[in-house]
């Protein structure tokens, strides 16, 4: 039976699609999942994702390193934000982090009622993904987070370049997963370029965080994939076909 894709423009549409038995690849490469991946392949042992900023906050009690982000900059009291870079050179490796964001949090959290299994997805570990999901058997749905309950550019970008490499294993099962494989063909010889269209990549250079764009337009970084077990998230090797 051929395998279906397809793919959530945002958590507010989640409600309009069946998760049930599907692999779910959630999205926020701006930067929420694309920071995941870092920490992940860095040597964190593992990333609690929480909707709450409160709840994330208290995990520090019980030895969590604590990230917080909301609209983009660190919330106060936390040790980390959201930013990629901050996880490199294995700066916290051992470590188990508890992490909250303004949109990617959300997305993981409303993924996870009957699915099959919860992956992250980045541009950092595309390739890998893609393995993976071709090792299945499963109907994949790319749920993107979005910004606030709307569409944006660059997760639905990310989704296209994920069906563009599933294309050839998988029965694409809506019109937006067509849409975006031709939006990503068209311009992955230069994703920054189109992206600096986008108005999230606009509320981040706002910010002065140019260095985190560039790492999260970074294509096959990480030959890893990012789980979600128990709760957490953890990291996997993923053999390359």
């Amino acid at each position: 039976m051929t395998k279906k894709i397809e793919v959530c423009f945002t958590p507010e549409l989640i409600h309009l699609h069946q998760l049930d038995g599907k692999i779910i690849v959630v999205v926020d490469i701006f930067r929420a999942t694309t920071t995941m991946m870092a920490a992940l392949a860095n040597g964190v042992l593992s990333i609690t994702p929480v909707e709450n900023l409160e709840i994330c906050r208290e995990m520090s009690k019980s030895g969590h390193i604590i990230a917080g982000e909301r609209n983009g900059i660190i919330e106060e009291g936390f040790e980390l934000g959201n930013s990629p870079l901050a996880y490199l050179n294995n700066a916290y490796s051992g470590k188990k982090i508890a992490m909250t964001t303004t949109n990617g949090t959300v997305a993981i959290e409303k993924s996870k009622e009957n699915s099959a299994e919860v992956l992250i997805g980045a541009f950092v570990n595309l390739s890998a993904t893609a393995d993976y999901l071709k090792s299945k058997e499963h109907d994949v749905l790319i749920h993107c987070a979005g910004w606030k309950g709307k569409f944006n550019l660059e997760d639905s970008l990310y989704a296209g370049a994920l069906v563009s490499l599933l294309s050839e294993d998988f029965k694409f099962d809506c019109d937006g997963a067509i849409a975006m494989k031709a939006i990503y063909e068209a311009n992955q010889s230069d994703l920054k370029e189109f992206l600096s269209q986008a108005s999230h990549a606009k509320r981040l250079q706002n910010h002065n965080i140019e260095a985190d764009i560039d790492f999260c337009l970074t294509i096959d970084k990480y030959d890893m994939i990012g789980k979600l077990q128990n709760q957490v998230l953890v990291s996997q090797k993923v053999e390359s076909n």
